[in-house]
């Protein structure tokens, strides 16, 4: 074999080598713009396509007439309250209870394993099936919660059948829901801190109240963030828990719109396509500034050297 052919036989042979990572990415690249890039794509067209006709794939023009209608809906209005309100009250709630009972089950304590499964089963069983136990405990008349709370001399509450309640009545069952992967994340997080910290302080006579918060808290603030971020996301897409808890509708007296619940309105429903896209690109934008705001407070805390 001549010099010119090995050289070009090496020259193949490391064109291919640089080629190779691709080809074995691509099967990954091909779903990701078929199952993933193109529907995104495709809602953000259609939420500027006016009139639009689903069977005749047909509009009138483009425009902003769906994004009129729907700012302008008082359900859509309803909606963002509701799952803004959600999102307020199921993330830091269902945080700060993770971090408490992480750092419990990170103990090692007899009976540890027990616990763990019992905090972790939600994980691992249907949405729908634990909804519909719910909806039981919360029953006015039979519910174990109002069975529990008439011990103390509180009268029965209408949770899923009281407008006042509703809100109150999905947000305890989100923060429930919620809670065994927070934990799982957190529980990572721990065992990655270095016991030698722990051990200094404990030598210093350091009590476990002031090591939790001067030691873990502070050591954990990256996954406590990542924790924050990923729920954030999850819990604007409310959807799974309200639909067994109210039987199928948004709240006792469709009071309990929420932005995806909305958008199945508005195809399902209404069959305005236009309106769910358009409601759909709108709750992006809504989840991506509370994801931007989370992210600038983690860049403003470790400037100050708070994490």
């Amino acid at each position: 074999m001549s010099d010119l052919n090995k050289t070009k036989l090496i020259m193949t042979k490391q064109n291919m080598t640089k080629i190779e990572p691709f080809l074995y990415l691509l099967p990954f690249i091909i779903g990701i713009l078929i199952f993933t890039l193109y529907p995104v794509i495709n809602v953000f067209l259609l939420s500027f396509k006016d009139d639009y006709n689903y069977l005749r794939n047909s509009f009138s023009g483009w425009n902003l007439e769906n994004y009129k209608t729907v700012l302008t809906d008082p359900k859509f209005i309803q909606s963002i309250i509701n799952t803004t309100l959600y999102v307020l009250f199921v993330v830091p709630i269902s945080t700060a209870l993770a971090i408490i009972i992480a750092n419990f089950l990170n103990q090692k304590i007899k009976g540890n394993a027990i616990f763990q499964t019992a905090y972790f089963m939600p994980m691992v069983t249907s949405i729908t099936a634990v909804g519909l136990i719910w909806r039981l405990m919360y029953n006015k008349q039979y519910g174990i919660i109002n069975f529990i709370l008439s011990k103390f001399g509180i009268e029965k509450i209408g949770w899923v059948v009281d407008s006042k309640w509703s809100l109150v009545a999905l947000i305890i069952f989100g923060i429930w829901n919620i809670m065994p992967f927070t934990i799982i994340l957190l529980i990572s997080g721990l065992q990655n801190i270095n016991e030698v910290y722990y051990t200094a302080a404990k030598v210093d006579g350091a009590k476990p109240i002031k090591i939790f918060f001067r030691i873990t808290v502070p050591m954990l603030s990256p996954t406590i963030f990542l924790v924050c971020i990923v729920n954030t996301i999850s819990s604007f897409k409310v959807f799974s828990e309200l639909y067994p808890l109210f039987n199928g509708k948004p709240g006792p007296y469709y009071n309990l719109y929420t932005v995806v619940y909305y958008i199945r309105y508005a195809m399902m429903e209404k069959r305005e396509y236009g309106y769910a896209a358009a409601a759909a690109v709108i709750l992006f934008f809504c989840v991506m500034i509370f994801t931007f705001i989370q992210l600038a407070i983690k860049r403003g805390m470790k400037k100050r050297g708070l994490q």
